[in-house]
């Protein structure tokens, strides 16, 4: 597969590209991003910008796929743009900010049997395959609860300032609670049912008024179950991603209870599963007793490929992708109608 990154606004976007430099069958072929500020994001990555237009990237028939790290407001356009060029589209997340964008990019993979793939990295995570398979083997019994925290710091001034202008950021749901919807989904089989609140608002980016950075909502799975979460930036800069809230989630069942908190790696942002404690506390027991955490041995951008190859049994795929992006652009619509 023979692959051109469009768009480097974001340090997920070196992440992915070192992934693909790693992952036999793929090709980099090179790079376009339209801002100085955003090559040089890319410095010592090794990353070509050798494309001087987005529709140079399009118009390149050697071309089979193309992963977006721009602005998320202008990802829902440019995998569309992609999808009609006849490309494959893989993504950082989120791949879009708006249900009716998504809607486009779902027919028209369809109906020119185009994959969308999606950075959804945790669950890849070292120890989500505990929790699903004691999911799956009634070992912690029907869930009935799910609590999962998500504050980031805000890191305002060193994080790119594109965040905080109109249009370009989507909502601060839809830009973190991407991951924990998802992972619920694929750790416990229950999608979305409905939304039962939602709420975005101001409160630490007093600099931009209009910038709502924390998010908050509960909402029902197919089960019944309710899964509530904070998403909100509001860890302080000083601290990074190295709090215990940074990722905790609490899964509780009618046999027991399992907790997984994944760490970032300092100031970095970089899931590090080493530093990740999942803990056990079923029926009977006297607390939390911690599990050693098995991985799976596979990448996001490897499970792309195979599908683009016709292989099955993935860890994820477009339906996939385009069922998780679905259910936190619905909450997230939920939230923006409370600020109207």
């Amino acid at each position: 597969m023979n692959l051109v990154f469009a768009g480097y606004k974001h340090r997920h976007t070196g992440a992915i590209y070192s992934e693909a430099m790693k992952t036999q069958g793929i090709t980099v072929l090179g790079a376009w991003e339209d801002t100085a500020e955003g090559r040089a994001m890319a410095d010592g990555l090794g990353l070509t910008f050798n494309y001087p237009t987005f529709e140079d990237v399009l118009k390149d028939e050697r071309v089979d796929a193309i992963c977006l790290g721009g602005c998320y407001g202008e990802r829902g356009a440019e995998a569309i743009a992609a999808l009609k060029a006849g490309k494959h589209v893989y993504a950082d997340k989120p791949v879009c900010t708006s249900l009716a964008e998504l809607g486009e990019i779902d027919r028209l993979a369809c109906e020119k049997n185009l994959k969308v793939g999606c950075y959804l990295t945790m669950r890849f995570s070292a120890g989500i395959r505990n929790i699903r398979e004691m999911i799956a083997d009634g070992t912690l019994g029907e869930i009935g609860a799910i609590n999962v925290t998500g504050q980031h710091p805000l890191q305002y001034g060193t994080r790119p300032m594109w965040y905080f202008e109109s249009g370009k950021h989507g909502g601060t749901i839809n830009d973190i609670a991407i991951h924990a919807v998802d992972l619920v989904r694929f750790v416990t089989g229950y999608g979305l049912k409905n939304v039962t609140a939602a709420r975005t608002w101001n409160h630490f980016a007093t600099a931009v008024p209009s910038f709502r950075d924390c998010g908050q909502f509960m909402v029902e799975l197919e089960n019944g179950a309710g899964f509530t979460a904070d998403v909100s930036y509001a860890a302080p800069t000083s601290c990074g991603f190295s709090l215990e809230t940074y990722w905790r989630m609490t899964f509780w069942g009618t046999k027991g209870v399992a907790e997984y908190k994944l760490k970032g790696a300092g100031k970095a942002g970089i899931d590090a599963d080493d530093a990740a404690l999942l803990q056990v506390a079923l029926a009977g027991s006297d607390g939390f007793k911690p599990v050693e955490k098995i991985a799976y041995p596979v990448t996001g951008l490897g499970e792309f490929l195979k599908e683009i190859n016709g292989e099955s049994s993935l860890l994820i795929d477009t339906a996939e992708v385009i069922r998780t992006s679905r259910e936190v652009l619905t909450i997230q619509a939920a939230a923006d109608i409370k600020n109207a």
